[in-house]
């Protein structure tokens, strides 16, 4: 059987390329992402696209690159020299890198940086659907291609296609700062699945999403452009058995008793960081100053050995980040060292996998104190490679790997003090109790490791793309529209059941000033012109309003949902209750009002509703938790319904619903042909009752009970327009 092809796009490629004596050498990226996605195992034929990470001399050049790497499944996406500035280190690492890791400050706005992002954007896109089709599965990584799920949406609207942040996705405060807010989110919103690496970052990016783009989200799902987009988080995870199994490889016992030659007895405390300002590394040497300073029973006793890979060397802000560490390891060596003991090995270099595995097998504690960081995988492969139990994790609560790593030692990175606490608390820890730590943190990583982070992602992206095509079924088309006018005029008997606000109408902010317009009113007319057709409007407005809206008698009117319905010149209640309830839930919903700007009551005579359409979206979600809350026990006391719709809460009489009314329209005639339209949760109960062969609508996010869907209103206006040509 044929593998599923697995297309993954991203900046960087799992390797490097480069050309010497006119042959094309490969060697592996550094970083977790590339390096763990190549060494993941899955069902999938992968390709990769992306970066190969120099810049060709002449066309022949490209095509000898291009040829080896093909036949690697790789396709090369060849950037200028000025692009990688701009796009790169520009919008990418001077924009973005700081602002969704908080540092505002740092953050660098320039339009050719812009320019630049969205046209190499489009270049890879150019690149991708080169080789994707829509049976392929796409997988777009990181933050440098935003913009590209959208792209490749417009270019395969059909294409399963996956985002992952492998990076924090900042709260809404600072995201909204952007000035290419909208462009990004909508960006993303081209996928059928977006996963961040925790809970925090997705429910920031929720957040961003509903009150910049002001769209319809349900817990973890969003509704745009016709499609519903899935967002949940998946913790990235290591090679577990690479790093655990390391100690067992003779060149790795070869390193640890060099090292053991270097060091001593003394104690080793690993720090292993790329060069940057969210990797809190000065933090990280104050406190072990902080320490030897207040804990001098431990000077020649234990040692810092300190990796620093080497990271954008050109940017100024980086020059002078390696400049105070340089200084601060040399003012800490030249306070504390004697003539058998230096305080702080320091080597700005990256480490071929056999040393970096060697020091984690030896040291005693782990320093890993990131400012901030998406997940940090040092943590997760210090852990994994003690494989005799012992070793202390220190880690930073900012780091999106202390969600699974509750046994380590928590520090709060900014805070010297705590950072100095812990470490004279791993140095003193029991055995027993290090070994306890490790055994609970090794179980969770060699569970959540890197196949089941892609498999999971990948199984999810799965089912959201089937989701999705179910929903696209269900989407009327032109053909479809032109069958169902053929099956209104060929009906003797026509019943068309339609909601009102958002379905023949748009919301407004001011619910009085949704009234029918002109064109409306001309087409519900010439509805109600053809024969044998009966028009219902079943909305929940107040009677006073819909009679002045539709004062034609050959409208049937049911207004509150059904808790009244005009026959003739009369409106006649359809339900049994007293007013008396509505004082005391009236001043629940005050209480609310008054914390909440913009929203206000309708009182209707069978219902009470608050209304928040006008309000800010989270303030509305949390008042809207709180209203709710207050109402269940004297709602459940008076024997009342708790509604929720679209931007609003309802309180009403039981035994009142649209299903209700349907039913009753259903015993006047035997219908042949029966339309049901609208747009909110009320409208369910109208679906649900009407015999399966009724053409059921819901406008906006499709419906389980409705057999189709349409985005808005214009398009129902315009559906309802074609059966009348």
């Amino acid at each position: 059987m044929k593998k599923k092809r697995l297309i993954i796009v991203s900046n960087r490629l799992p390797l490097k390329v480069s050309i010497a004596n006119g042959a094309v050498a490969f060697s592996k990226s550094e970083g977790g992402l590339a390096t763990g996605l190549d060494s993941l195992y899955s069902d999938y034929e992968k390709h990769w696209v992306g970066w190969p990470g120099m810049y060709p001399d002449n066309d022949e050049q490209k095509e000898l690159i291009q040829k080896e790497l093909h036949a690697l499944h790789i396709t090369p996406v060849f950037l200028t020299s000025e692009q990688i500035q701009l796009f790169y280190e520009g919008y990418s690492n001077s924009t973005i890198w700081p602002l969704f890791h908080y540092f505002f400050a740092y953050t660098h706005y320039n339009p050719k940086y812009w320019d630049a992002y969205q046209a190499v954007n489009r270049i890879f896109l150019e690149h991708t659907i080169l080789i994707a089709s829509e049976d392929d599965i796409i997988w777009i990584q990181d933050y440098q291609l935003m913009l590209l799920p959208g792209l490749l949406r417009k270019e395969i609207p059909t294409a399963r296609i996956g985002f992952f942040l492998h990076i924090p996705f900042p709260s809404y405060e600072l995201f909204r700062i952007l000035p290419e807010r909208e462009f990004l989110l909508k960006g993303l919103l081209g996928a059928d699945l977006i996963g961040f690496h925790t809970i925090d970052y997705m429910r920031h990016f929720i957040s961003s999403v509903y009150r910049i783009l002001d769209l319809d989200c349900k817990i973890n799902h969003i509704y745009f452009d016709k499609r519903v987009v899935n967002i949940d988080s998946y913790p990235m995870g290591i090679n577990y058995d690479l790093f655990h199994n390391a100690i067992e490889r003779k060149g790795i016992v070869k390193y640890i008793n060099r090292y053991r030659r270097q060091f001593g007895n003394h104690k080793i405390i690993l720090s292993v960081d790329r060069l940057d300002y969210s990797k809190g590394i000065l933090h990280r040497l104050r406190a072990f100053d902080s320490f030897l300073n207040d804990y001098p029973e431990f000077r020649s006793k234990v040692s810092l050995v300190m990796i620093v890979v080497p990271s954008r060397d050109n940017v100024e802000k980086y020059q002078d980040l390696k400049i105070k560490v340089d200084e601060t390891i040399g003012a800490i060596n030249g306070r504390y060292s004697d003539m058998t003991w230096v305080p702080v090995y320091y080597f700005y270099r990256g480490l071929p996998f056999e040393q970096l595995s060697a020091l984690y097998n030896y040291a005693d504690i782990a320093l890993v104190t990131p400012l901030r960081d998406g997940m940090n995988l040092v943590a997760k492969e210090y852990v994994a490679s003690r494989q005799n139990g012992t070793g202390v994790l220190i880690l930073s609560e900012m780091a999106g790997a202390i969600v699974e790593l509750i046994e380590s030692l928590k520090v709060n990175p900014n805070n010297i003090e705590e950072i100095k606490i812990a470490i004279y608390n791993a140095l003193i820890m029991p055995v027993e109790e290090q070994r306890e730590r490790i055994e609970k943190m090794q179980k969770v990583i060699k569970k959540q490791n890197i196949n089941k982070w892609a498999t999971d992602f990948l199984g999810e992206l799965e089912l959201a793309g089937n989701k999705q095509d179910e929903l696209m079924k269900k989407i009327i088309t032109s053909d479809k529209i032109s069958q169902l006018k053929t099956n209104f005029h060929n009906a003797q008997n026509r019943l068309l059941l339609f909601d009102y606000d958002g379905t023949l109408a748009p919301f407004a902010n001011d619910p009085l000033k949704a009234t029918p317009n002109e064109a409306l009113n001309k087409l519900l007319h010439k509805l109600m012109l053809v024969p044998n057709t009966s028009l219902v409007i079943i909305s929940g407005r107040d009677y006073t309003t819909l009679e002045q809206w539709f004062p034609e008698k050959a409208i049937k009117l049911y207004a509150e949902h059904g808790a009244f319905f005009r026959e003739n010149d009369l409106w006649i209640k359809n339900f049994t209750s007293d007013e008396l309830w509505k004082d005391e839930i009236l001043l629940l919903f005050q209480k609310i009002i008054d914390k909440t700007p913009g929203s206000f009551i309708e009182v209707k005579n069978s219902a009470l509703v608050w209304h928040y359409r006008k309000t800010d979206s989270w303030l509305a979600e949390l008042r809207e938790k709180q209203l709710i809350e207050s109402l269940v026990y004297p709602c459940s006391k008076l024997n009342l319904q708790i509604m929720r719709g679209s931007k609003i809460v309802e309180v009403k009489v039981p035994n009142v619903n649209k299903g209700i009314c349907a039913q009753q329209m259903l015993k006047l005639k035997n219908w042949d042909f029966i339309l049901s339209i609208g747009d909110d949760t009320t409208d369910e109960d109208m679906f649900k009752v009407l015999p399966e062969e009724a053409i059921t609508i819901k406008v906006g996010r499709a419906s389980e009970n409705a057999r189709y869907s349409l985005s808005s209103y214009k398009e129902v206006l315009k559906m309802l327009n074609e059966f009348i040509t």
